[in-house]
């Protein structure tokens, strides 16, 4: 038991390490279809065969029964349609869907959350037929093919097709997915000769892709508005050799008086791989100024800010200003346990989409052979510390010798696992916040300041070789 706020309200460690009932037969029928789609369908070998029929027993009380059989059984002689592999795609989906469901419904009884209902679908937009059609083309001799089958001639299929797509804002979601898809699957061509096959992230890739062919599928989610105090948590940031995100995490508090509810907000830019460190947070912060008040500690104030069904504000500057000082550890220790979590859209519901903010305290720090462990009462919750962004102070070190934690709940490999995003610990008897985005907003730390003008003189540069380039 950890106490979640002065106000007495506790999370269930016990919880997250009792076993979810169904959780393992369900992801060893989705890990038997990967495995079959690793050696192809063209021509299906008996081992592939019961991986499909798995897949087709899983979804075998779902309203996809009938479908998902015929298509397994056309699979397994090697005669699948495209609509058969997309029945496929779609029963993989689903078992991952009630995989994720489940984990949520533990993490909120493990947090006592309440979880607000399934929005209404958004009404679907008209998409060029023609264009989805050739994508899932493509996505099907993937599959046809399989990961071990693939060379450059098959990967190359998808260019025409994502160069087509990228000027159509509608399907731009799967052009860049199919694009990112494609140049992965290039980079291991000929697949007959790639050691470790990353079978699950690539099946997880064609079956999305698959779905996002079906018309309306990709369709922006409908938005409504909000007005309030914005309450930052903390900031998950993510990097890429190309690119980076920043996710704040925060706490939305009506101005009509209504439940808190959790809320995320999102930006992502490109990112030169010369961008380094703390360097990465001056391409972010021109996009969203939330950072900046993120990382000085700050809440905001929204007018009609538009927000989907799923929590996700869709950040316009004209409808936020600068609050006054929140501290993220008073938001988590009084607004967060009364927070109202926000659904999953149809096709986040993936257990990697799992990111729920908790806080924790009263908690021992461990390290053995896996990595830092926090333990209460005999329960134990893995650490993530990998996960720890190198763009601010917050070090593996500190959230090892820390006593309160604000961080995202995840399931990964098996188990659930903390995020840390902010601790608190003790530097010369006083209790001191140090947050992975506190340098979001600027610093003065020397590490950081050097990262930043590093950053700054490598975007210089490039910024004045395109110049030229652009000049010829």
């Amino acid at each position: 038991m950890v106490p979640a706020h002065e106000g007495g309200g506790v999370m269930r460690l016990d919880l997250l390490t009792e076993p979810v009932d169904g959780l393992d037969e369900a992801l060893a029928a989705v890990d038997a279809f990967d495995q079959a789609l690793l050696g192809g369908l063209l021509r299906p070998q008996p081992a592939q065969t019961q991986g499909l029929t798995a897949l087709a027993d899983a979804v075998a009380a779902s309203p996809l029964a009938a479908r998902v059989a015929e298509a397994a059984d056309k699979a397994a002689a090697g005669a699948a349609s495209e609509d058969h592999l997309l029945a496929l795609a779609a029963a993989r989906t689903a078992v991952l869907g009630a995989v994720h469901d489940a984990l949520a419904a533990r993490a909120d009884e493990a947090t006592g959350r309440t979880r607000a209902g399934e929005p209404a679908p958004p009404a679907a937009g008209e998409q060029p037929p023609n264009l989805l059609a050739a994508a899932r083309s493509w996505l099907c001799d993937l599959a046809r093919a399989g990961w071990q089958g693939i060379d450059h001639d098959v990967v190359a299929g998808s260019a025409q097709v994502v160069s087509a797509m990228l000027p159509d804002p509608g399907l731009r979601r799967l052009a860049t997915l199919l694009d990112g898809f494609a140049a992965e699957l290039a980079a291991s061509c000929p697949g007959a000769a790639v050691d470790r096959v990353p079978v699950r992230r690539w099946a997880d890739l064609w079956a999305r892709g698959m779905l996002l062919t079906v018309p309306g599928a990709a369709t922006a989610p409908a938005t409504d508005t909000v007005t309030g105090r914005l309450l930052p948590l903390g900031v998950d940031l993510q990097e890429h050799a190309g690119a980076a995100q920043a996710q704040v995490h925060a706490v939305l508090e009506p101005a009509d008086g209504g439940s808190p509810r959790l809320v995320r907000v999102s930006v992502s830019v490109p990112k030169p791989d010369t961008v380094l460190g703390a360097g990465v947070w001056q391409l972010l912060r021109p996009h969203l100024t939330l950072l900046t008040a993120a990382g000085e500690g700050r809440s905001m104030d929204l007018t009609d800010m538009p927000v989907t069904a799923e929590g996700d504000l869709i950040w316009h500057e004209e409808h936020a200003r600068p609050g006054e000082h929140a501290d993220p550890f008073a938001t988590a220790r009084v607004a967060l346990p009364t927070a109202t979590a926000a659904p999953a859209a149809p096709l986040d519901r993936h257990p990697v989409r799992l990111a729920e903010p908790v806080f924790l305290e009263g908690y021992g720090a461990e390290q053995d052979d896996e990595g830092l462990v926090f333990t209460v009462a005999g329960c134990r919750l893995a650490v993530d510390t990998d996960r720890v962004p190198a763009a601010g102070p917050l070090t593996p070190q500190t959230v090892a010798g820390s006593s309160a934690c604000i961080g995202l709940l995840r399931w990964d490999a098996g188990d659930f696992v903390l995020q840390p995003l902010a601790v608190e610990t003790t530097v010369r008897k006083k209790t001191v916040a140090v947050h992975a985005g506190a340098w979001a907003g600027g610093t003065t730390d020397k590490a950081g300041v050097k990262a930043e003008k590093a950053a700054t003189d490598a975007v210089a540069v490039l910024r004045e070789r395109a110049g030229r380039l652009l000049r010829a």
